[in-house]
């Protein structure tokens, strides 16, 4: 069994300031990669200019990064990068800033290679990389895993190049200016990490404590979206939690970034591309709705029934009663969702972290 976590973690209350010096390790220039608002709005962009400031090391701002950002994105912020001299990245944000910096880092160093190297299994050097979550989804400030918008092929797909981030700076207090439906969202992925994670090909003893621990910890502050959902799904008001339930669900999505940075993610990562990208359904929603089909019809009912225990429901129908409380359900097209299922079964890399046989007509009842 292989265990291999090479990204220092800080998760505490302030922790871009009281790690600081942590910067100074990285590089002698950093770009800032980032998106126009939430960054700003938060405080996270202002604490880690101050950082920067305070260890006396320059840096560029990059901001122009799009939800599920595009490949043409970091192309051109790697040409910044190279431009500027930059040679090392701060990733702020959920989770396409933190992967963008990752794929921006790669093609900085490696000025003589075009985009097609993101997706081509050869090993290149990278710059050093920091991150800094601001919401409770992603786990990339401890991932490999960098997920780009290929719009040739109306999807998103990972690039083929494992970047683990030499440090994150966790605070969870970036929670509190969440939008409402966003925040959901966002903890509705890491819940699916955490599910896919521990009924995976590549799940051993060691790998699940990451997925256990996590369970309890989601576990613990689930019912805390319910009452969000009292109010329309795309009220922009700030979701209010206690500080604990903030801190619980980053610790949730800290531990779950670990869990699949040791066995990848599962079928319902990969059925919810295409939902995202042909119909704009945010990334957390799209991967929740193929959850309650997911453990239906995985076969060891011993391994579902561990999940839904460490995660306090009594049966699979409580837990998709759960989930179509606080995500609502998508309407799918029926050719959209006839071409995603075909993607799917028609490509070994997905189907290869998931240990039992699948068909389309099981596939036909995730939806």
């Amino acid at each position: 069994m292989k265990l291999y976590m090479p990204t220092a973690v800080f998760c505490e209350k302030d922790c871009v300031r009281l790690h600081s010096d942590e910067l100074t390790k990285l590089g002698t220039k950093g770009m800032i990669v980032t998106g126009k608002h939430s960054s700003r709005f938060n405080g996270s962009l202002n604490n880690v200019e101050d950082a920067l400031k305070s260890q006396n090391i320059p840096y560029i701002i990059y901001d122009d990064v799009e939800a599920n950002p595009s490949v043409e994105t970091v192309v051109k912020a790697s040409k910044i990068a190279q431009t500027e001299g930059v040679d090392f990245f701060i990733g702020i944000g959920g989770g396409s800033p933190m992967d963008a910096a990752k794929a921006i880092s790669l093609l900085a160093k490696n000025p003589d290679k075009d985009s097609s190297v993101l997706f081509k299994n050869t090993t290149l050097e990278y710059y050093p990389i920091a991150e800094v979550p601001t919401t409770s989804g992603t786990g990339s400030e401890v991932t490999p895993y960098a997920i780009l918008t290929l719009h040739e092929k109306h999807t998103k797909q990972s690039i083929s190049h494992e970047i683990y981030p030499a440090v994150a700076l966790v605070d969870y207090t970036y929670l509190k200016t969440a939008k409402r439906s966003g925040f959901i969202n966002t903890c509705v992925d890491t819940l699916a990490h955490l599910i896919e994670a521990y009924l995976n090909t590549n799940a051993n003893d060691y790998n699940r404590i990451y997925a256990r621990e996590g369970f309890r910890l989601w576990g613990s502050v689930k019912n805390a979206l319910v009452p969000c959902m009292n109010k329309n799904e795309n009220d922009t008001e700030s979701i209010e939690l206690t500080d604990e339930e903030y801190e619980t669900f980053m610790h949730a999505s800290l531990v779950a970034g670990m869990a699949i940075t040791h066995t990848g993610t599962s079928l319902p990562h990969g059925l919810s591309y295409p939902i995202t990208y042909e119909l704009g359904v945010p990334h957390g929603k799209a991967v929740g709705i193929f959850l309650p089909g997911f453990l239906r019809n995985y076969e060891n009912l011993s391994e579902v029934h561990d999940v839904l225990e460490l995660l306090g429901f009594s049966s699979i129908n409580s837990f998709e009663n759960y989930i179509r409380t606080i995500i609502g359900s998508v309407e799918i097209p029926i050719e959209i969702w006839e071409t995603d299922k075909k993607s799917v079964l028609d490509n070994p890399a997905k189907l290869k972290n998931y240990p039992f046989e699948i068909n389309a007509e099981i596939l036909s009842t995730y939806r």
